[in-house]
């Protein structure tokens, strides 16, 4: 079994010899691949819909695995009971619904030591869940593949978590081989950007990363031009709102492309 590079990189962050839950499993190929290749002890495949639910059976029972993987039908963590598992994959949601499933699921993450995390969208609302309810962004990967672009957050539940998440999103100035030229502008991540972008994506600020954000840059100019273009009182605030955020990203990936050969 070959997976995608998206899965590949989830597996690749499991830790050694866990026990984990992969929620909103499907056809529970990251759970077959982890078990059969060694990676994990044993897996709980979680789905909420039939058709998922019975292809991730199969997948199982095919692979003859179904006394290491459990193949269960539930929404969210419902799946599992709380020290059951030491490792948690969540991928191929929104942002929004993921936080959502790990607030409501907060009980059940007792014992679970590593967070493999991997929105579609809304990546900040991610990283804000993890910063509030201490746990410690430890390894951020963003992986293109069939014309998409995907984060892959790793988070891990340390006793310091606070204290390293203060200086993970502390404010910073980008280094000065960046940023030299707007050094006098004062070209800074702030916590809100470093919860937008990812403190360590920009960090690395590979092509994926900088192709990533030109884009989205794109899509906020146009969604800027519609506000712009609206009569309503309340679209102003907005407008002001979105130019501000445009500017900001412009000059961070102005210093960032600096730094590329």
């Amino acid at each position: 079994m070959k997976l995608s590079s998206r899965l590949q990189h989830i597996a690749d962050r499991l830790p050694q010899d866990c026990r984990f839950a992969d929620i909103g499993s499907d056809h529970a190929l990251l759970p077959v691949w982890a078990v059969k290749n060694g990676s994990a002890v044993s897996a709980v495949a979680g789905e909420v819909n039939e058709g998922p639910l019975d292809a991730a059976r199969r997948q199982v029972a095919e692979a003859g695995l179904s006394e290491r993987i459990s193949v269960r039908k539930g929404d969210g963590l419902q799946v599992i009971a709380a020290g059951e598992v030491d490792a948690i994959t969540i991928a191929g949601m929104g942002g929004a619904l993921i936080a959502s499933i790990l607030e409501a699921g907060k009980d059940k993450l007792a014992g679970v030591k590593r967070l493999i995390l991997q929105p579609n969208v809304g990546e900040e609302l991610v990283r804000s869940w993890l910063m509030d309810n201490d746990w410690y962004v430890a390894d951020e990967a963003i992986v293109a593949e069939d014309g998409k672009i995907y984060e892959i957050i790793t988070a891990d539940a340390l006793f310091d978590a606070d204290k390293l998440n203060k200086e993970l999103y502390k404010e910073r100035t980008l280094q000065a081989h960046f940023a030299s030229e707007h050094r006098e502008a004062g070209v800074v991540l702030t916590k809100q950007l470093l919860l937008l972008m990812g403190p360590r994506l920009v960090q690395q600020a590979g092509d994926v990363f900088l192709n990533k954000w030109h884009a989205e840059v794109d899509k906020l100019e146009k969604i800027y031009q519609s506000v712009a273009s609206s009569r309503l009182p309340a679209s102003r605030n907005k407008e002001q709102e979105l130019s501000r955020l445009i500017k900001q990203l412009k000059e961070v990936l102005a210093c960032l492309q600096k730094g590329k050969p």
